[in-house]
């Protein structure tokens, strides 16, 4: 038995990283054998289990079921908004934003994005406003979104590690996502998704205004820089990034969940945060 413990612990651990957070219960139930209590025996459903109507027993007449009017029916939940529609609505929001505080409530009342419906909470920031550097990746996963604060699972940890190599933590430091609700299963978020939080996200750039902007992952790089080129190709160079306001240097590097599944690339993500010290150093 205890061959298998390990394999039960690596099973339990792929559950949790595909965001299975719930049991329902120890043996599967097929809803498809269960017969509802008051169902009628009648001819036809008897000849299709294979059995006969008692001789001389009395048909009993199917339940009718009562019809509702439309005055008292449920009423039906609002048609979610086009795509097109909902990212101007969110370029709008977010424009009307004055400062952080402001532009999390704002989210915070949000409805044109489906995830805000099944996430447990928003995902807005975590670490300093007012420092140097902001760091950006893709979305929350499932400590993120118990928490409501980004990079706090598996991923949260290495990176925490990184910045410490460099002199920097989390009070040193403004981190966030383009997508600041957690995706079901934590899956990949959607182009729609990720264009409807996108203009929230360019916002919260800009008024923490850092001096340097760091994507974390190929997905956040893209969106914030534009280009369309894998991460391998994309990080450890400079781009000139405009926040609104002003210019600033942004840099894309490897993100802390693709170093965990490909560990000999930490060598280039080190590279990576060595450029972003003697950038921060430098002034």
């Amino acid at each position: 038995m205890r061959t298998q413990i390990p394999e039960a612990e690596q099973l339990l651990a792929f559950y949790v990283e595909a965001g299975v957070d719930v049991a329902l219960g120890e043996a599967p139930v097929d809803r498809f054998a269960e017969r509802a209590p008051d169902a009628v025996e009648t001819p036809a459903a008897l000849a299709a289990a294979g059995r006969a109507m008692p001789d001389g027993e009395p048909k009993r007449p199917l339940p009718r079921l009562p019809l509702k009017s439309p005055a008292t029916a449920a009423p039906a939940a609002p048609a979610p908004a086009a795509p097109e529609v909902a990212v101007m609505a969110a370029r709008e929001a977010a424009k009307s934003a004055a400062s952080l505080e402001e532009l999390r409530r704002i989210l915070q009342g949000f409805e044109g994005c489906a995830l805000k419906m099944t996430a447990k909470q928003l995902v807005f920031a975590d670490g300093n406003p007012q420092a140097p550097v902001m760091f950006v990746g893709e979305a929350p996963g499932r400590e993120e979104d118990f928490e409501g604060l980004p990079f706090v699972g598996r991923s949260g940890k290495l990176l925490d590690r990184m910045l410490a190599a460099i002199g920097l933590s989390r009070g040193s430091a403004y981190i966030a996502n383009i997508i600041p609700w957690r995706p079901p299963g934590n899956r990949t978020p959607t182009p729609q998704e990720s264009q409807i939080c996108l203009p929230f996200v360019l916002r919260q750039i800009e008024l923490a205004d850092p001096d340097i902007l760091v994507c974390l992952g190929g997905p956040a790089a893209q969106a914030l820089l534009g280009g369309k080129e894998g991460i391998l190709r994309t990080r450890g160079r400079w781009f000139p990034y405009q926040t609104g306001s002003r210019e600033i240097r942004a840099i894309a590097t490897l993100h802390p969940a693709y170093l965990l599944r490909q560990p000999l690339q930490k060598r280039l993500a080190w590279r990576d945060f060595l450029t972003i010290k003697r950038a921060l150093e430098a002034g």
